[in-house]
C-alpha cells in the first residue's frame, strides 16, 4: 500500500518547467485549486515503491576526483517551501536556482552538478556546465539531448527518470488498448458529429482483453509497468529486452531483441516502449506490421522514430493490423493536417502519457530530492543512465 506524509504548504504553484524564453507564465507559478505537497517519503521506501535502480558503487567511487559539491544548479517552481524542502538534504550546499534556460545558462558555470527539469539538457546549458561532474534531468528520455558531445564526452553522470512515470505510462496503455478493442474510437467520432452510431466498430475488431496475449517490445521500468497491468487484467504477457531474459513473475516469456520478429506474430496486442537507439530506429516497418495479426492492435509509448509513419498508415489502411493507440509520433509534433490523423482506427494523444502526477507529482518531486541528498553525502545514485547505450 503506498502511504505518503505531506508537509504543509503556505504558497499556491505546480510545477512550471524551464522554457526557451523569458516569458511571463515562465516567471509566475501556475495558479492551483489547492496547496502544492512536498512528500516525505524515505529513500529505502521510495527506491522499493517504485523498483528503481541504484548504482552498483557509490558515487565517491564512480566518478574520478569526487568531492562533495559546493554549488548545485536546480529548477524548481517558485514555491519558496520546495526549494528549503530541497535544502534540507544538502545542508552546507548552495542551491542555484534557474527557472529559464536562460537563467541556467548563466548559472551552471559556477555549479558542481544540477538537477531539475528537463530542458536543462540543452546544448547551451550541457556547454556552459564546466565544472558539472552529474546531472539529473527530470524526464525518462533522454533522447533529444543523449547524442550531445557534452555528454557524449562522459565528464559527467547523468540520471533520469526511467521508472517513475510507469504507473501513468501503464494507465495510457490500458486505455488505448480497452478504447479500441471495445470500438470507443468509433462511437466517438459518431459523438462528434452529433449521431447515434452502433456500427463503430466491424465485429472481428471487437475483443476481451481478457485471456489475449500482450506482447510488450522493451520490458525496461515502463514496459514491466505495463505487463503488470495487463498481467491484472487477464491477459498473456510476453515481452523482449536487450540486456537479458531475466522476467517478473508475472510475465510469461522475455525474448532477447532478435527473437521479436518470432514473436511478435503470437500478440493480440504489441507495446512499443523502447528507447530510441540505432537498433530500434524505424524497427516497427512494413516488414514488421506484415508479421502482426491482422486482427491485432499496436500501442507505441517509446519514440516515435521507432515507427515508420507512412508504412503504419499504409498498415492501418488496408487492414494489415486492426488499430493504434499513439502517444508519440514522427514527426512529432505532428503537423496539422498530417495524413496519419485521419488513418482509420487510430487514436493519437499528443505525447501526454506521463500527464497527470507525473512529472508534477509527489514520486517525482521525492526522486529528485532523494538523488540529489545521495550525490552530496557520496552515495550510491539512482537511475544513471548508460550513454552509449542510449537509456
Amino acid at each position: 500500500m503506498r502511504v505518503w506524509e505531506f508537509g504543509a504548504m503556505t504558497a499556491a504553484g505546480v510545477l512550471t518547467p524551464l522554457t526557451q524564453s523569458d516569458s511571463a507564465s515562465a516567471q509566475q507559478p501556475a495558479a492551483a485549486s489547492e496547496a502544492v505537497k512536498i512528500p516525505r517519503l524515505d529513500g529505502p521506501a521510495l527506491v522499493r515503491e517504485l523498483g528503481l535502480i541504484e548504482s552498483p558503487r557509490p558515487v565517491r567511487d564512480l566518478i574520478p576526483g569526487w568531492t562533495r559539491p559546493r554549488k548545485i544548479l536546480v529548477s524548481v517552481d517558485d514555491n519558496p517551501e520546495r526549494l528549503a524542502w530541497w535544502q534540507e538534504a544538502a545542508p552546507g550546499v548552495t542551491l542555484l536556482p534557474a527557472r529559464t534556460v536562460e537563467e541556467a545558462v548563466k548559472l551552471a558555470p559556477q555549479a558542481d552538478a544540477m538537477v531539475g527539469f528537463g530542458n536543462l539538457c540543452t546544448s547551451a546549458v550541457l556547454k556552459a556546465a564546466r565544472q558539472v561532474k552529474w546531472a539529473h534531468f527530470n524526464k525518462a528520455g533522454l533522447q533529444d539531448c543523449i547524442g550531445d558531445a557534452e555528454l557524449q564526452s562522459g565528464r559527467m553522470m547523468v540520471s533520469n527518470m526511467q521508472r517513475v512515470f510507469g504507473n501513468e505510462i501503464a494507465n495510457t496503455v490500458m486505455a488505448y488498448a480497452l478504447a479500441l478493442s471495445r470500438g470507443l474510437d468509433g462511437a466517438m467520432r459518431y459523438q462528434l458529429q452529433g449521431k447515434w452510431g452502433r456500427n463503430v466498430a466491424p465485429p472481428e475488431r471487437l475483443f476481451e482483453i481478457q485471456g489475449r496475449t500482450m506482447l510488450v517490445v522493451g520490458l525496461g521500468g515502463i514496459g514491466t509497468n505495463v505487463a503488470k497491468y495487463a498481467h491484472a487484467m487477464g491477459m498473456k504477457v510476453i515481452g523482449t529486452r536487450n540486456s537479458s531474459r531475466e522476467k517478473p513473475d508475472f510475465v510469461d516469456y522475455v525474448g532477447l531483441s532478435d527473437e521479436l520478429p518470432g514473436l511478435i506474430g503470437q500478440a493480440d496486442i504489441v507495446v512499443n516502449a523502447t528507447p530510441l537507439t540505432p537498433q530500434t530506429m524505424r524497427l516497427f516497418n512494413k516488414a514488421m506490421f506484415a508479421r502482426m495479426k491482422k486482427s491485432a492492435l499496436f500501442i507505441s509509448v517509446g519514440r516515435g522514430q521507432s515507427t515508420v509513419t507512412q508504412d503504419l498508415i499504409d498498415a492501418l489502411k488496408d487492414g494489415t493490423i486492426a488499430g493504434a493507440g499513439l502517444d508519440v509520433t514522427d514527426p512529432e509534433p505532428l503537423p496539422d493536417g498530417h495524413p496519419l490523423f485521419f488513418a482509420p482506427n487510430v487514436i493519437i494523444t499528443p505525447h501526454m502519457a506521463t500527464a497527470g502526477a507525473g512529472q508534477q507529482g509527489p514520486e517525482a518531486w521525492a526522486v529528485l530530492r532523494e538523488n540529489l541528498r545521495r550525490y552530496v553525502a557520496g552515495e550510491k545514485i539512482l537511475n544513471v543512465v548508460n550513454i552509449k547505450a542510449g537509456y
